[in-house]
């Protein structure tokens, strides 16, 4: 989730919709501009007894932000609290549990993507050794109850917690108990953009297959592949899902903007504070008529924070965010960039991957997106196929992506080795869950906490 670093309340206001719309044509940028941003989010846990540090006890969740200042990353305070880091490496921040997330910096290829990752992971581990700390790639808390989890002393967290009961019965789930793996990706234009969007919305199910990796819940098996994925169906309708309106001729940056502008506000950010402004109109602060702030307009930077709180599957700001994927493992975490920047970055492939989906109906994919949190890879997609067999020809086409890109390291090497994992996975049969699973009803004798001995980075 977001971080903020300034205050935007002496910012210009906003004088009328059109500049909404406008906010999405700004980050149009030429080919030779486009970025790769990734986001890998990662549990924390002391090693002695497995629990989740809260932000303020020694060796905790402070101590590692204060201890990764040793490699160069700057402080960011809210409230005289240090709550995330920025560097040439992006940003660290805390999701609201403690998660600790690097979004990382926009770079051109995926092998820098993978370098910055290695860095992160060398400092974090560094860190952990001297604090007790270890720190895991799943979707979900294998064992961790609510209660167990502490929460982060950032504003928007105590306004949103407060509001998520009132909209879903798993949105403090997700707050409290997930993790992600995240791509951000440029558009040329609004055509591009669409076609991107579509493609992405599409084939996001598979993502959520390939990646799927939380299969348990407060230690037992919760009967999904991907409970991260489900929490998703029952947080917040009104912010959440398969969006159908993107398939929708004429689809773009105006009819975005209007759904944008029907979800409900969570908060606005003024002199270094939160204001609760959760239920309310975005159109209403338009007009200057939000009960919170009265006579008062929102800001460009207000419309940045409101975007940040849609949690469709896929999401618009001045780039698209690959929102389906489980957090993983490091191997994996290169792999996902590998996939969509294969099939969305190179115009050949991009079109082949449309070919493959543009004829499925609103209510396919909608099937799609339900089936797939419990079936992985078995869910069905439209033609009597299942995902696993689909997958084979669209991790394909995002080989010939990316040997079509021709981004080569210092061995020669392109960057179709990144999806290796995935050619592995689809290889077996067996998503991470199911992997997992097989540990659990075998050696690890029904005892989910083998996970962290085994599986910690």
């Amino acid at each position: 989730m977001s971080t903020k670093t300034v205050s935007n309340s002496n910012a210009a206001p906003i004088e009328d919709r059109a500049q909404l719309v406008d906010y999405f044509a700004s980050g149009e940028k030429p080919r030779e501009r486009w970025r790769i941003g990734t986001e890998h989010e990662k549990f924390v846990y002391k090693l002695d007894d497995l629990h989740a540090p809260s932000w303020e006890e020694p060796g905790g969740i402070r101590d590692l932000l204060n201890a990764l200042t040793e490699f160069g990353w700057q402080p960011v305070e809210e409230g005289g609290k240090i709550i995330a880091l920025s560097g040439p490496d992006g940003t660290v921040s805390l999701e609201p549990a403690g998660q600790l997330e690097l979004s990382g910096a926009p770079l051109d290829n995926i092998h820098q993507t993978c370098a910055e990752a290695d860095r992160h992971l060398k400092q974090v581990k560094a860190v952990g050794e001297k604090l007790g700390l270890g720190f895991l790639g799943l979707g979900m808390w294998p064992d961790k109850a609510r209660s167990d989890l502490p929460m982060m002393p950032k504003g928007r967290y105590g306004i949103m917690a407060n509001h998520m009961p009132k909209v879903g019965s798993l949105g403090l789930d997700m707050m409290l108990r997930t993790c992600t793996i995240q791509v951000n990706l440029d558009y040329s234009s609004e055509a591009d953009m669409a076609k991107k969007f579509r493609v992405g919305l599409a084939l996001q199910p598979l993502a959520t297959a390939l990646f799927a990796n939380s299969p348990f819940t407060e230690r037992k098996p919760n009967g999904f592949l991907s409970f991260r994925s489900h929490i998703w169906s029952d947080t917040d309708p009104h912010r959440t899902g398969m969006l159908p309106f993107v398939f929708e001729d004429g689809f773009g940056y105006e009819r975005y903007a209007d759904y944008a502008l029907d979800v409900p506000m969570y908060f606005v950010y003024r002199d270094g504070k939160y204001i609760d402004a959760a239920g309310l109109s975005f159109r209403d602060f338009l007009n200057g008529e939000l009960s919170v702030l009265p006579g008062e307009k929102p800001t460009m930077d207000d419309w940045a924070d409101h975007l940040s709180t849609a949690f469709p599957e896929v999401r618009l700001k001045t780039f698209l965010e690959m929102r389906g994927a489980d957090g993983g493992p490091w191997g994996r975490i290169c792999a996902l960039p590998a996939l969509w920047v294969g099939l969305l970055y190179d115009d050949g492939a991009l079109g082949a991957a449309w070919d493959v989906v543009k004829h499925w109906t609103i209510e396919e994919r909608q099937e799609l997106r339900d089936w797939v949190p419990k079936l992985g890879l078995d869910a069905p997609v439209p033609g009597g196929r299942t995902l696993g067999d689909l997958a084979p020809e669209i991790l394909d086409i995002a080989n010939a992506g990316l040997t079509a890109r021709a981004r080569l390291n210092g061995s020669g090497d392109n960057e179709t080795g990144f999806l290796d994992p995935l050619r592995e996975i689809v290889r077996t049969g067996k998503v991470p869950a199911q992997v997992l699973l097989d540990h659990y009803h075998g050696e690890w004798g029904g005892d989910v906490c083998r996970i962290y001995a085994e599986t910690r980075f």
